[in-house]
């Protein structure tokens, strides 16, 4: 979303532009359908409010320009609707979109798209970055001039190691719900021209997902995301709750990483199942039993007549049934009490009307949110908090917009792709290289 918004925009300027994609145009956004964040930037503090406030201001300012620029390519955005309780968002055809803005590279003169391409390394000459040398789809290596380059790899999330050293141990084996192909270049092209990472320990974005069932297609990301967990109740391998699961599916998928093993029992009664999880997760998407489909699939999951038949959950899967079933009586007298514990801010209502259904639920990652220290011009900053001369990024290779929560993955790319592509405009002529600078070509 942010490479090819940043390329698109260049080329409509009559900019030359060389895109270098790793593994498939459009990424991760090719499996999303909105475009949404916080309604202003109080708003946006109160929901994030760990991220850069400077970042943030220029992701609330550019949301409407950044929507105006989608239609102007004649992508049609559906009017605003109401996302996560707090934000609001526009349903549109990511994938017209993307295709819109690969039809503007191709078609512009000057302009090409190198797929599948790898960056090698950045070319770093008297502190300033100046281009990059690539691998083309024959193998063979490339220099390319450019007088600003743009890191939008995508983050880090499909590097196990990467997740273990800059998020959590047990992040390694955490499925990852996203394209395989961000494995933290960008970060590491970065660094290596000095770059800093920021902010630590920011978390992702992700959603809870069933354990133990392969994702056979990309189409298998929605379709056994538990978007419904926000109105469940939520124990860890002690049967023990540990969040509000009503603040948000993203924000419990970050709290069960901490947790024993990584996985807990997500439970829902009936009406959970009829209000919840047959309806649509945001409106105007078609709604699904998700719970079914993670059962047929062969998820960890059960269905209990009443709450009795808790003492007999499987024993491999390692829970004390009769501790899960006293958690949830004590959950009910908590809500009937009017004080469970952890409080819930929503739908603090007894889970008592069976059927019960029952499936584990295990972290899983779309998108990192910790990554390169960019200011609010894209400009990537070295150790010293300095922009590195030439050198930008956006999308989730730039961090600091979100710490620890998150108010849209695809508005945040394309704001900052657009804001990179508006500064490498801007930027000043660079001095000639000189000949003795140049390396002879690969």
């Amino acid at each position: 979303m942010a490479g090819l918004s940043a390329a698109a925009w260049s080329a409509r300027q009559g900019r030359s532009v060389v895109l270098v994609e790793k593994g498939e145009l459009g990424g991760s956004a090719k499996h999303a359908g909105f475009i949404w964040t916080a309604p202003s930037f109080e708003v946006l503090r109160s929901a994030v409010p760990d991220g850069d406030p400077r970042l943030q201001e220029t992701l609330i300012e550019g949301f409407g320009p950044a929507v105006e620029w989608v239609r102007s390519l004649g992508v049609e955005c559906q009017p605003a609707v109401e996302v996560l309780r707090f934000g609001r968002g526009h349903q549109t055809s990511i994938l017209n979109y993307l295709r819109a803005c690969e039809l503007a590279v191709r078609d512009a003169a000057g302009c090409e798209i190198v797929v599948p391409g790898e960056t090698r390394r950045l070319l770093v000459e008297d502190g300033e970055v100046r281009g990059a040398e690539i691998a083309e789809p024959s193998g063979e290596v490339r220099e390319i001039r450019a007088g600003s380059t743009v890191l939008a790899t995508g983050g880090f999330q499909a590097d196990p190691e990467l997740r273990v050293r800059l998020i959590h141990p047990l992040a390694r084996e955490i499925p990852l719900r996203g394209n395989p192909y961000s494995s933290g270049d960008g970060l590491r092209l970065g660094q290596q021209a000095g770059a800093q990472f920021g902010p630590e320990d920011a978390g992702f974005y992700g959603h809870l997902m069933p354990s133990g069932v392969a994702f056979a297609e990309n189409e298998d990301f929605p379709a056994l995301t538990l978007y419904y967990s926000e109105h469940a109740v939520l124990v860890n391998l002690e049967a023990r709750r540990f969040v509000d699961e009503t603040i948000g599916d993203h924000l419990t998928t970050l709290a069960l990483l901490r947790q024993p093993e990584a996985r807990g029992l997500l439970i829902t009664d009936e009406r959970v199942r009829t209000e919840w999880i047959l309806r649509p997760y945001v409106e105007g998407v078609q709604g699904t039993d998700t719970f079914d489909v993670c059962y047929r699939r062969g998820a960890r999951a059960a269905i209990a007549e009443d709450i009795d038949e808790f003492a007999y959950l499987p024993a491999e899967w390692g829970y004390d049934g009769a501790a899960v079933k006293q958690a949830l009586l004590d959950f009910n007298r908590q809500c009937a009490e009017g004080r469970p514990d952890p409080p819930r801010q929503f739908d603090a209502v007894p889970i008592d009307r069976p059927p019960f259904y029952v499936i584990e639920a295990v972290p899983a990652i779309t998108f990192t949110f910790g990554g390169l220290v960019i200011d609010d011009d894209a400009h990537v900053l070295d150790g010293g908090g300095r922009p590195i001369p030439g050198l930008l990024a956006a999308g989730a290779d730039a961090g600091g917009v979100y710490t620890r929560a998150y108010a849209g993955g695809l508005a945040a790319a394309l704001v900052f792709g657009l804001r990179a592509a508006r500064t490498a405009a801007l930027a000043p002529a660079r001095r000639p290289v000189t000949a003795a600078a140049q390396r002879p070509p690969a």
